[in-house]
C-alpha cells in the first residue's frame, strides 16, 4: 500500500531525495508551500497520510486520512490539538544534543580561555617581550557550576561534556524526580533561585511556553553571581529582552552567550538586528544566529528519524517523539 507524504515547505523540499533514501515502506513524496500557496497546499493535503511542516499560515484542510504531523525540529509553541484534525498524532524530532551540547561546551571555554583574543593579540603584537609563563593568565572550566533550566535532552548531553572538564553540574526541570548521576543535585522549579547563586554558567535550555516566557527577567538576574554568564539556546523569549539589555550594558552579570533571538529575518526584512536593544556593541556577549545546532551530521540524524517515524506509521506501530493527538 502506498501512503501519501506532503513536505509543506520549500526548505523541506529538498531534503526529498535525502528523506526517500531513508525510508523503507511505500509513499508518495510531494511538496506543497501552504504560505505561498494555500489553496494548492489544502488540495494536495487533503488526501495525505502525513504532513512534514513546521508552522503553516493556513489551516489544515479538514480530513480524515490525516494521522501524523511531522515537525522536523524540536520547538512546537504554534502548534495545538485544535488545530489539527481528530486522530492525526503531532510529533517532533531532535537529534540536535549533541551539536548544541559541544556549542555550550565551546561557549564555556571560550568564556574563560578567550583564544579568540589571544590569537588576535599576538596576531597583531606578537610577543611584547614575553616568553613562556610570562603571558596574560587565562581562565579554567575546571570546578566551575553549570546551571541548566530545564534539563532534558540537550541538558543530559552537556552534563556529560561537563563532568569531563571536571566541572560541578547542576539543574531544574519542570516535574520533581530523582537526580541522575551525571549530575550534583536536580531541583524544580521552586529551586531556580539556589541554581542562578550557586553557578557560573547558566544554560537556559527549557522549552518556551506560558510559564517559562519572560522567565529570565530583573529580578531573576539579581539572583544570578555578578560574574555569571547566561547561555540561551532555548527561545529568545525566554529571557525578557528588556532585562537582557540592563544586566549586559549595565554589568549586572559577567556576560552572555545568545544563539535565539527576539527578531528572525522576513521577506521585507531580510537582515533585521536581532534585537531592539543594540547588543551587538556590547563587549560582554557573545552573538550566533541561531545555528549552534545546525551541523550535517545532525539534518542527517534528523531526517532519518523522520522517515523511521513515518514507516512506523505505514507498517501500524507506535510513534516516537508524539506530543497529543488533534481534536478538531
Amino acid at each position: 500500500m502506498t501512503h501519501k507524504l506532503v513536505l509543506a515547505s520549500r526548505i523541506y523540499a529538498e531534503k526529498a531525495e535525502l528523506l526517500e533514501k531513508y525510508l523503507t515502506t511505500d509513499w508518495q513524496v510531494l511538496t506543497s508551500d501552504p504560505n505561498a500557496d494555500p489553496e494548492g497546499f489544502q488540495e494536495v493535503a487533503g488526501d495525505a497520510d502525513a504532513i512534514v511542516a513546521g508552522h503553516i499560515a493556513c489551516d489544515l484542510p479538514r480530513t480524515s486520512t490525516l494521522k501524523l504531523y511531522q515537525v522536523p525540529f524540536t520547538g512546537y509553541d504554534f502548534l495545538s490539538p485544535e488545530i489539527l484534525p481528530a486522530g492525526c498524532m503531532a510529533a517532533n524530532t531532535y537529534e540536535h544534543e549533541t551539536a548544541i551540547a559541544e556549542y555550550i561546551l565551546l561557549a564555556m571555554l571560550e568564556w574563560q580561555i578567550g583564544l579568540r583574543k589571544i590569537d588576535r593579540e599576538f596576531r597583531e603584537k606578537s610577543f611584547q617581550g614575553r616568553g613562556p609563563a610570562q603571558s596574560e593568565v587565562h581562565g579554567e572550566v575546571r570546578d566551575r557550576t553549570v546551571g541548566i533550566i530545564g534539563y532534558g535532552h540537550i541538558g543530559k548531553e552537556v552534563a556529560q561534556r561537563a563532568r569531563a572538564f571536571g566541572m560541578k553540574v547542576i539543574g531544574t526541570t519542570r516535574t520533581e524526580r530523582p537526580t541522575p548521576p551525571e549530575l550534583d543535585w536536580l531541583g524544580t522549579e521552586a529551586d531556580i533561585e539556589r541554581l542562578l547563586g550557586e553557578s557560573d554558567f547558566v544554560v537556559l535550555c527549557c522549552p518556551l511556553n506560558d510559564q517559562t516566557r519572560g522567565l529570565m527577567n530583573r529580578e531573576r538576574f539579581g539572583q544570578m553571581k555578578p560574574d555569571g554568564v547566561v547561555i540561551n539556546v532555548a527561545r529568545g523569549a525566554v529571557i525578557d529582552e528588556d532585562a537582557l539589555w540592563e544586566a549586559l550594558s549595565e554589568k549586572r552579570i559577567g556576560g552572555a552567550v545568545i544563539d535565539v533571538w527576539y527578531r528572525y529575518p522576513r521577506r521585507d526584512d531580510p537582515s533585521p538586528q536581532p534585537s531592539k536593544h543594540p547588543l551587538q556593541t556590547l563587549d560582554n556577549i557573545i552573538m550566533t544566529p541561531h545555528n549552534s545546532g545546525w551541523t550535517a551530521e545532525q539534518i542527517d540524524r534528523r531526517w532519518r528519524f523522520v522517515a523511521a517515524n513515518l514507516d512506523r506509521l505505514a507498517r501500524g506501530e507506535a510513534l516516537e517523539n508524539v506530543l497529543f493527538e488533534g481534536t478538531r
